[in-house]
């Protein structure tokens, strides 16, 4: 199963869990399987069918421009990161 790094300003949603395993073949489902673990994340993470305003996803070291299309390995590492722009 792959494995979520739970980011601190989400920790208040998982008791304090800084990472989990959770199914998931697509970055949706891993999602859609988070917030049956931790109800309420999913509302954190998502705006709609697309991840949140200022927020990027890196899968196996490598920041997604899919969003909740990326597919998603059982050995995959997922982080949430807060969104950098240029300026």
């Amino acid at each position: 199963m792959p494995t979520v790094f739970i980011p601190p300003t989400l920790r208040d949603l998982t008791g304090g869990v800084d990472r989990v395993c959770v199914e998931g073949s697509t970055l949706r489902r891993v999602v859609e399987s988070l917030d049956q673990r931790f109800p309420g994340i999913a509302a954190r993470l998502c705006s709609g069918d697309d991840l949140a305003p200022g927020l990027a996803v890196s899968v196996d070291g490598h920041l997604s421009t899919r969003g909740l299309l990326t597919p998603v390995a059982p050995e995959s590492e997922i982080h949430f990161l807060p969104a950098i722009s240029g300026g």
